[in-house]
């Protein structure tokens, strides 16, 4: 009895301990040290059933190409049950360098549970072994993304364009594919082209046939000269790679695996536009072009109105420069242009037509010149800049008020000239020259003695102005702000001689609204930024419209560096500075 009672007691104590037995999650990689262009696998195990909510680590400074995938193991062995649970992921590293994978979280019976951390080391990039058994070598012998590039010597504003093929061999299959970086133009206007199918075409790489498919088409225009790089465009795979087996009906077996691979950087050596010869109104057209101003009416009345159209069309640059304007006698009355573009893109560049319209409506009768308007391009293949005139445009009026241009003849028209003699009355003289006989003594005068008092008077002035001139001297802070204020001035000052002179104009622009803000709000230069802005003017309760406007300078500051910009332009940012500074001096 007493054995059995033993033998009771001893089942309840494993089987308790059974229960609260601590439950193990940890952190488990296929290798520790590999190098940038590898992957690895990475498991999180727990060993007991009923654990949930997994959380994984961030995976700072990997990137995950693979899963989450789980797998459940479980067994029976002589009576003593087993249980796993595995969450998998293949991670691939984003740099060299010594990383922390961070533990990862499930939660069981109500509580966090944490994994280990596991240290990863990633070394330079290795040369994959020329295996040929090797399914990376075998995907990287048959997989090629290719970058085409049509012009990579063009001139700046010369329209280029490139286009991304993925090339694939006959001996494997593409499963899937995503873009998982996207190339990135720094220093062009660019424009993607839709890609309409996706059809597989046959072609060659190398000399041997291939399938080929296009990715991507973009039409470049190039900003500025020097190298511009095209950067890469980066894309994962699923393939699937034949083992050398087949099946039982004999068709071949694969093996599908996760492969990445990018296209190479290519470089842009980009020409400036020759100095020699360009134009005075040159505004940066590139290109061909067609250039007409037409009006749909020459013959009119007054108060009624036509149309003026400027339109450049042909192949370029089109939205990039500005159309020329033009110019009409104060007796027409003109308003804003009406701006229309019907452009096409395509690999060829950008085709069609820009136009302004212009209405015109005349107050007078009479007839008015509207002068011919000159437009210049620079032609790449002839390597020449190319200036167009249009004609004179005259405009009849043949009803209306006359322009009254002389009206000093009507009012004098009845005046006759008086004719002076010694029989009559002269006019009377306004001005004399006579000069009086009697002159007051300077001594004793009341001029004297102000003179004679004022070196006695100068001496508490000068004490005065001395004492202020030494107090202003040790206000430190102060004289930052004046300094500033004066350097506010200064620079809007060299921003105006810089007009025409892009870089240095918007330069001095910039600085002109920085040391605006140093002189009122106290600012020390390191401390200026755009989120410092907004918030201290809107703390000196300066009204919305006049920060926006503030905003609006200083952004285009920024971006007119480095794009193309026109005298006109210039003066309007000069002119909105100047107004936006005066705005804001009036609100502190």
């Amino acid at each position: 009895m007493k054995m059995r009672r033993v033998y009771i007691l001893a089942v309840l104590v494993f089987t308790t301990q059974m229960l609260f037995a601590q439950v193990e999650f940890k952190t488990i990689v296929s290798k520790n040290k590999l190098g940038v262009n590898e992957r690895f696998r990475i498991e999180f195990i727990v060993n007991k059933q009923g654990a949930d909510h997994f959380v994984p680590p961030s995976f700072s400074n990997f990137k995950v190409v693979g899963g989450p995938s789980s797998s459940v193991n479980q067994s029976w062995i002589n009576g003593k049950s087993t249980y796993s649970q595995a969450y998998i992921y293949v991670v691939e590293p984003k740099r060299e360098g010594e990383f922390t994978i961070q533990p990862a979280k499930i939660e069981y019976k109500g509580k966090i549970v944490k994994s280990n951390k596991v240290k990863i080391t990633v070394t330079k990039a290795i040369e994959i072994p020329k295996d040929p058994n090797n399914p990376n070598y075998i995907a990287q012998q048959n997989i090629h993304l290719v970058a085409e590039v049509s012009n990579l010597n063009p001139y700046v504003g010369e329209g280029i364009y490139v286009v991304y093929k993925l090339f694939v061999s006959q001996n494997i299959s593409v499963n899937d594919w995503r873009v998982s970086d996207s190339p990135q133009y720094n220093g062009f206007w660019n424009q993607d082209i839709e890609v309409k199918n996706g059809n597989v075409k046959k072609g060659s790489y190398n000399g041997e046939p291939y399938r080929y498919i296009i990715l991507k088409k973009a039409v470049l225009i190039p900003q500025r000269s020097g190298k511009l790089l095209i950067e890469p465009i980066k894309m994962d795979f699923s393939v699937g790679i034949p083992t050398g087996r087949g099946d039982f009906f004999g068709n071949m077996i694969t093996r599908n695996i996760n492969y990445t691979t990018k296209s190479i950087v290519k470089t842009v050596n980009v020409k400036a536009l020759p100095e020699k010869g360009k134009p005075m109104g040159f505004s940066g057209a590139v290109g061909e072009f067609d250039f007409k101003v037409e009006t749909t009416k020459n013959v009119l009345k007054a108060n009624e109105a036509a149309q003026i159209k400027v339109e450049v069309s042909g192949r370029g640059n089109l939205k990039l420069f500005d159309i020329p304007k033009i110019t009409t006698p104060a007796e027409l009355e003109v308003y804003t242009p009406e701006h229309k573009e019907q452009v096409v893109t395509s690999l060829n560049g950008l085709r069609g037509s820009i136009q302004d319209s212009y209405t015109i409506v005349p107050q007078f009768k009479g007839k008015y010149k509207i002068p011919a308007v000159t437009f210049s391009y620079f032609n790449p293949k002839i390597k020449k800049y190319i200036t167009i005139q249009s004609e004179a445009i005259i405009v009849n009026v043949t009803e209306g008020k006359e322009l009254l241009s002389n009206n000093s003849n009507l009012n004098n028209s009845n005046k006759q000239q008086v004719v002076a003699n010694a029989n009559n009355f002269r006019f009377i003289a306004l001005k004399t020259t006579f000069k009086s006989k009697n002159r007051k003594e300077f001594l004793n005068s009341t001029k004297f003695y102000l003179l004679l008092l004022l070196p006695f008077l100068a001496i508490p002035i000068g004490v005065i102005l001395g004492k202020k001139r030494a107090q202003r001297a040790g206000d430190v802070f102060g004289n930052k702000i004046r300094k500033a204020d004066r350097l506010a001035r200064k620079y809007l000052s060299e921003a105006k001689k810089q007009l025409g002179n892009q870089e240095a104009f918007y330069i001095a622009l910039e600085k002109a609204l920085h040391n605006f803000l140093k002189a009122k709000l106290y600012l020390e230069t390191s401390e200026i930024s755009k989120e410092k802005i907004i918030d201290l003017l809107q703390t000196k309760k300066v009204d919305e419209s006049s920060i926006n406007e503030f905003m609006d300078v200083l952004n285009n500051c920024d971006f007119a560096r480095y794009t193309p910009t026109t005298n006109v332009l210039m003066k309007q940012d000069f002119e909105k500075a100047k107004k936006v500074i005066t705005n804001i001096d009036k609100q502190l």
